[in-house]
This record gives structure tokens, sequence and C-alpha cells, in this order.
């Protein structure tokens, strides 16, 4: 089982990814610091022989690591590999294969299932192709979608998030023509919850403020450019804020990044990809993180794909992988925090309220004794 000890670093399993992308590069790179094993337990889930081929390509020579048969017995301070294929594979370096494909979503898979049986504590997942993953048992547009519907979550969020900056996209892997479809008033409010409380507890951000982007541009200038912003997106935001959420806009995305007002806020809900994605990679390219609030269980990732044009070039920070890593630690021990303070508050305030009931009783029974002569 994985741990709740405070004093033992967290159990992170990690999906493999594409094989021929960077994946195993960027992992190579972020555990070659050993420091790294000290804040947590790393069991990938993927093929000791894939490793070492990617150890030779890239010169990683000192890299050792443990092969383990099950998650329980994954060392700490080590590297464990958990081979979920025995045989030899064909690795074609920077190509996109079948085999790529299905070991992909192998391994996906195993992690997801590892996860769920309390086995390890937390995912990274490394970049999948999104075409060549695709099959009967994988019919979904990336990684957001599938864990949705795998950890049976009643809503999702997609956050990109680097050092305070936290952009949350309401409409996934959405074609844009399909965007203005979706977006109604009860999806915005539904997202903004899943935003207002990862925020709060994953986070540990206490009451934040959040501003959500405009559809249209210069927010459909009074309905000139399009009226949506006023009919859906600003009483959405309303309700939201009447429930308890401190939501504002909606802001013209262009002035909103251009000026630097992302600043003042927690948080920014983009209403489409490339909306908030956009301005996400310009501020943090190669630290930034892909995390998935609303989840029952801890899934980040590199906010970067395969980059098939640099594989096996000995080229790929591991910036954005190390950043994956260490945010899944912390959010697990914000949740514990927020989850413990949260359930101490509830047993004060039901306590007081018995002590309240106890003292309401007592003087209704003096009341109905009457006076003492």
């Amino acid at each position: 089982m994985a741990n709740n000890n405070e004093n033992v670093p967290v159990k992170i399993g990690i999906s493999q990814g594409d094989i021929n992308g960077i994946g195993y590069e960027v992992m190579l790179k972020c555990f070659s610091d050993t420091r790294m094993t000290d804040c947590c337990t790393p069991v990938l889930y993927g093929s000791s022989k894939i490793l070492s081929y990617h150890k030779k390509l890239i010169n990683a020579n000192d890299f050792t690591f443990v092969n383990i048969r099950h998650a329980e017995q994954a060392e700490p301070h080590k590297f464990n590999v958990l081979n979920i294929i025995q045989e030899e594979v064909k690795i074609d370096i920077g190509q996109p294969t079948e085999i790529g494909g299905k070991l992909a979503a192998a391994s996906l898979d195993r992690t997801c299932q590892e996860l769920m049986a309390g086995k390890i504590d937390a995912i990274v997942t490394n970049p999948i192709n999104k075409k060549n993953i695709q099959s009967e048992t994988f019919n979904f547009p990336g990684h957001t979608e599938y864990l949705t519907r795998k950890f049976r979550a009643e809503e999702s969020l997609m956050i990109m998030t680097c050092r305070n900056i936290h952009i949350g996209i309401m409409t996934n892997h959405l074609a844009l023509r399909d965007v203005p479809k979706v977006v109604t008033q009860d999806l915005i409010i539904r997202k903004l919850r899943v935003m207002d409380k990862s925020l709060k507890r994953d986070f540990g951000i206490r009451m934040p403020k959040i501003a959500v982007l405009a559809l249209n541009p210069h927010a459909g200038d009074h309905g000139l450019i399009g009226s949506e912003d006023d009919t859906i997106v600003a009483p959405a935001i309303k309700q939201a804020f009447d429930e308890g959420i401190l939501a504002f806009g909606p802001y013209p995305s262009d002035g909103f990044f251009g000026n630097g007002s992302m600043n003042d806020f927690d948080g920014v809900m983009a209403l489409y990809h490339d909306q908030g994605l956009i301005p996400f990679k310009l501020m943090s390219f190669t630290e930034g993180v892909n995390f998935t609030a609303g989840l029952p269980f801890v899934r980040t990732s590199p906010a970067h794909g395969t980059a098939y044009e640099i594989a096996g070039k000995n080229q790929a920070s591991a910036q954005s992988f190390r950043n994956a890593v260490y945010l899944a630690v912390d959010i697990i021990r914000n949740r514990k925090e927020y989850d413990l303070l949260t359930s101490d508050t509830l047993k004060k305030a039901k306590r007081d309220h018995i002590v309240d009931e106890d003292i309401t009783k007592e003087l209704q029974q003096d009341d109905n004794d009457g006076p003492t002569i």
C-alpha cells in the first residue's frame, strides 16, 4: 500500500509515454540528480531494456536503477522499474509507431490501476502521441479526458501551472469551431467550482481570485463582435460570485496578458485551448506543468509533448518533468493539510453547535422551572 507516513517519501508512479519521444530522456536527466529520490520514490511502469537503450543514447552511463515485480517492492532512494513488457521492442527514435502507441497505452493503464489500488500515491505521465495511442480502449483526445473517465470524476479541469501562474483550460482539446457550442453558463460555473476548490485544496490558496477570459475579441464590444460574453459568460461569473467564488471578468485575453493583469489573480480561466496555452508557454515553456484538477487522485505531467524532432539528441530539458514531480509531491502534502484543517474545523463547529444546544436546553429548563427563591 502507498504510505501515509510524513517521513517516508511518497511513491510516484510514472507512465512511460511514447518510447520514441523525449520521455525517457527527461526522466533520466531528472533522476540523475539523486537528490530527487529524497523527496519521492519513483516507480516507472515501462521497460528496463528501453531505459537502458535511452541511457546509452544520451550517455547517462552512471544512472542506476532497480527492477521490481510489484510496487510494494519499490526501494526508497532508488529509481525503480516495473517491467510491463519483457520482450525486446523495436525503437524508432523520433518516429510515431504502432508499437509506441500500444506501449504508451499499456503503461498508462497499468499506472492508473496501481494508483486506484493504493500501491502508489500519485502519477506523473510522460508525453504521448495523441494519434498513435488511439485504439478500442483509448478513444480520447488526450490524458485529461482519459483520466476523467478512468477515475470516474464528475468534473475535471486542465490547469497549466508554473510558479504563481495557474491557467485553467475550460474546453480541453476541443476544435475551435466547436467551442462556442459548448461554452454554456452551466459549464462555466462547473469549471469555476473545480478551479476554486483546487486552488484552495491543491495549491494552498485560502481565498483565490479567478479571472475569466472573454470568448470574443474585446469581450464582444457590447455585442458588436458577438453577444456571448454579455449573455453567457458574464451571468455565469455573477452566479459563481454569488456562490462565494471570487470570479471576475470577462476580460479580453490580449489586454489581460499584455498589461500583466494576470499578476492580480490567483487563477485564470481560459475558455479554449490556445487562449490559455499560448500565453502560458510564452511565460514558462521549459518549466510549466500540466495538472488535472477535480480527480480523486493526483496526476501531473510535463507541459511539453513528445518532441520527436529532438528525441535522442540529448537536447531536451528536464525542468518541466522535474517540476511535475515536485508538484505531485506538493499537492499530496497540501491535500493532507487542507483535509485535516477542514476536518478539524467541522469537528469544532459540530462541538460548538452541541454546546449551543446544551446551553439553549439549560436556559429553556431554567425558564420552565421559574424563578428560584
